[in-house]
């Protein structure tokens, strides 16, 4: 059919950032949730060109899911939808299935119809429970709740930014394929900030990042990372939940670009063996009325002692938590000191394989950045544990805490083991959510050989909780 006879919305780049950065400060300044619900249904109402609205969701591995509802429907119907939780991977039981969404009405973006179709709007969902509360599952829901809380209580503002690094592999579904080829062939072979103008992989990050700068992420710089066909696209700091929902929203703008250009935008931690890998460097702080608590002029490396506090109870929690910073068989392979791994559990200011680095920084940009993080983990998991860990944990009576000879697992396997042996995860998530987490990397972790090896299997990819493939999903 003719899209001159759909009369949709198409907004202009420049339109849409304006829209996404008008929104973006809603959230920022915490409009009253009810202003901006009411702001937002009557625009819907009044915008004829959008036809549906686009749901999103993550799962407890963090895998994302989206619904579409037709406007009409969603105006008339956005306090009662309803849908099978059943279905999701590490949500309810079928004798329990009924889950709800409700919509966050602050985390609404417009999107490129070029990329994601015309006459759609996105905004995020949030799982309820069929008594009407957060469901404990949806880690978006946990995350949102212990940031208001500790903002209504402390006054405390948490920030975050990721670095995500992701590698552009040549044809479509180059992972779910990976079973049958055993390779993932590279688009370019330039390497750490090179690539030339016009070929395949600038062309796509110049793309992505064009499509972040429309949807209000602020960039601040992209390039080529070390590996062939490596790539990273940095983007500004946010508060912690709208963080992570920018997480959620690089990732799919990347695969949705790469795929409109025949190729597969992976983030998979380590898809291939003898270059280095991808990590998810998490840059973290605290405000409070403005100022950041991180930061002391006087400080060792400039980090206030409420900051080198908070590292020291990452670092205690350091092994308690890998398996929810490293969340797949394949983040194992990336945990190698030859690459650049950070695998130490240390704090360093120069050390590039330590767990934790100290930035160089100054008032405003003062920050923690954990570097153990796959790109595959679940962002509102990791930044709850972080944080949660960071302010509430233990720390250690261990000698030297920040320097002591400490290593973070080599295998899922023994990460396993600490996650479901650790009294910490339980405090963490609840008994129940920490058993089913469990029980999805167990699942996972059997269907791969138990020892890495040189070279990737081809399980740890087929079963790769980010590869989209039903069929192989309804096995486990």
């Amino acid at each position: 059919m003719s899209n001159e006879l759909r009369n949709f919305l198409s907004l202009s780049y420049g339109e849409l950032e304006e829209y996404n950065l008008k929104a973006k400060e809603q959230r920022t300044k915490r409009v009253a949730p009810d202003k901006i619900q009411e702001e937002r249904l009557k625009y819907l109402t009044d915008e004829k060109g959008i036809k549906a609205v686009t749901v999103l969701f993550s799962d407890l591995e963090g895998r994302l899911h989206m619904l579409d509802y037709d406007k009409k429907f969603l105006i008339k119907s956005y306090d009662n939808l309803t849908f099978d939780g059943s279905s999701i991977r590490g949500f309810t039981a079928q004798r329990e299935s009924d889950l709800r969404l409700g919509i966050d009405w602050s985390a609404f973006y417009w999107a490129p119809s070029d990329v994601f179709g015309t006459g759609k709007v996105l905004v995020f969902g949030e799982v309820i429970d069929k008594q009407g509360t957060p469901y404990s599952g949806d880690m978006r829901g946990v995350l949102k709740a212990y940031a208001n809380e500790l903002y209504a209580k402390e006054g405390y503002t948490l920030n975050a930014a990721n670095e995500i690094e992701g590698f552009l592999f040549a044809g479509m579904d180059a992972e779910r394929r990976f079973p049958e080829t055993g390779r993932f062939d590279y688009v370019n072979t330039g390497g750490y900030y090179h690539s030339l103008p016009g070929d395949p992989l600038r062309s796509f990050i110049d793309t992505a990042a064009e499509v972040q700068r429309a949807m209000g992420f602020e960039n601040e710089k992209d390039h080529p990372e070390v590996a062939p066909s490596q790539f990273e696209i940095n983007y500004s700091y946010g508060e912690v939940v709208a963080a992570a929902d920018q997480i959620q929203i690089y990732k799919l703008i990347c695969r949705q670009v790469a795929t409109r250009m025949g190729m597969t935008a992976s983030f998979l931690p380590k898809p291939v063996v003898g270059v280095n890998g991808s990590g998810m460097h998490t840059n973290i702080s605290i405000t409070k009325g403005g100022k950041n608590l991180f930061w002391d002029p006087a400080g060792e490396e400039k980090l206030a002692a409420f900051g080198w506090d908070f590292v020291d109870r990452i670092l205690t929690h350091g092994n308690d938590i890998c398996l929810l910073l490293n969340s797949s068989v394949n983040a194992y392979r990336r945990l190698d000191p030859h690459f650049e791994a950070p695998n130490q559990i240390k704090a360093s200011a120069v050390d590039r394989g330590s767990m934790v680095r100290i930035p160089i920084g100054n008032e405003k940009s003062s920050r923690v950045e954990v570097r153990s993080v796959a790109p595959d983990a679940n962002p509102y998991l990791v930044l709850y544990s972080l944080f949660k860990s960071g302010l509430d944990g233990e720390t250690a009576k261990i000698a030297n805490l920040r320097q002591a000879e400490r290593y973070l697992p080599d295998n899922i396997y023994t990460a396993l083991e600490n996650f479901r042996n650790s009294t910490w995860t339980t405090k963490l998530l609840g008994e129940d959510v920490k058993a089913r987490f469990g029980d999805l990397k167990q699942a996972s972790a059997d269907r791969c050989p138990r020892l890495l090896g040189s070279f990737v299997k081809a399980p740890e990819v087929q079963f790769h909780h980010e590869v989209y493939n039903q069929f192989l999903w309804n096995q486990f």
